[in-house]
This record gives C-alpha cells, structure tokens and sequence, in this order.
C-alpha cells in the first residue's frame, strides 16, 4: 500500500488534519473541504469517502480498512479509537425506497425523497466487515457491530449487535477505556522524552 506524501496531502483540500495521517493514494475523496481528520488516521486502499453539507468528521487513532466507504450530505462522525473494517458502508443520506419517488442522483432533487440524517459512532466502537450503517444511527461508546450486519436503529453504549437488522447480543468488557488511559500516558511520555 503507498499511502500520500505530505504534499499529496496538503494538496487534497481537507477541512483539517492531524500528524501521522495516511490516506493510500487510491483512496477517492470527495469534497475535501468538508473532511477533517485527526491525529494517527489511517485511510486504507479503494476506501471513498463522499462529504455533503454535514461533513466527515474523523478522530485520533482512527483505521478505515480496505474498500470502506462514508457517503452522503449529512454529518458523520466517528470518535477516537474506533475501527471500521474492510467493506464497510456508512451512509447519512439514503433513497426513499417506497415508490414515492425516484432514485439516483442522476434525477433532479425535486422528484426524489432522499432522507439526510447524521451518524454518529463513538470511541472505541467496532464495526465489522461488511456492515452497513444507515441514516440518523448513533453507535454509542464501545459497540462492537459483527460482520455482515445492517444497522438500522441505535447501538446502547458496549453492547454486542449482530445480524440484520442488527440485534443485542452481549456486552463488551470496559477494559478499553483503562487502556486507552495507559496507552495516552505512555504516548505522552515518548513526547516528553523525545
């Protein structure tokens, strides 16, 4: 995987952006302006990311795997230390699929009912290979979404959901958070000496 240059990076336009970013230079971005990422991103090959009015906006210590896409006019956002697996589509904007309207943004806005709601995916959230998130979910701290899953409804703080639509099915140990205070102290203690 080649991943941007500083100056690659520079060059894309992006709202804001942290140190120790990289984005492969097969990733596809699209309004730039409106994308800010933080600190110890990682954006991996064919991923898209696609920011409407709402923005994408990006954490520290953040992974976007392999052919990963977040799309659409609405916010999206996703906190620290949270993962997004290969295949993964989040959407904040979403056609209206009951025959009301038509579909694809190839047909004037007037004629399509597309719904435009905000995500939101908090620290140290999951999200396993090929899900989907769609329009307006929260996935609170500490989710863990398996494979495959469609979420379609909120996520309660460490749950375990699965399946499509996805569905609680445990709990996850809270001994990320006593890590993520370790990990930051020995970071800033490399700082320090550095």
């Amino acid at each position: 995987m080649s991943f941007l240059d500083a100056a690659e990076l520079k060059a894309l336009g992006l709202a804001g952006y942290g140190k120790n970013v990289l984005i492969s230079n097969k990733c596809s971005i699209y309004g730039a302006g409106r994308i800010e990422l933080g600190d110890d991103v990682r954006i991996d090959d064919f991923c898209v990311l696609s920011a409407g009015n709402g923005g994408i906006k990006i954490g520290s210590y953040i992974h976007i795997a392999v052919y990963s896409s977040l799309i659409g006019r609405g916010e999206i956002r996703v906190s620290d230390f949270s993962n997004i697996s290969s295949r993964v589509s989040i959407y904040s904007s979403n056609d209206d699929y009951s025959g009301a309207h038509m579909t694809n943004p190839m047909v004037d806005e007037k004629f399509t009912g597309v719904n435009h709601q905000p995500v939101f995916i908090g620290r140290h959230a999951i999200i396993g290979s090929g899900s989907i998130v769609l329009p307006g979910v929260t996935i609170e701290d500490g989710v863990a979404i398996g494979a495959l899953s469609l979420v379609n409804r909120d996520c309660k703080a460490f749950g375990i959901y699965i399946g499509a639509p996805a569905k609680l099915k445990g709990e996850r140990k809270r001994d990320l958070q006593v890590l993520e205070q370790k990990f930051l102290a020995s970071r800033n203690k490399e700082i320090r000496s550095a």
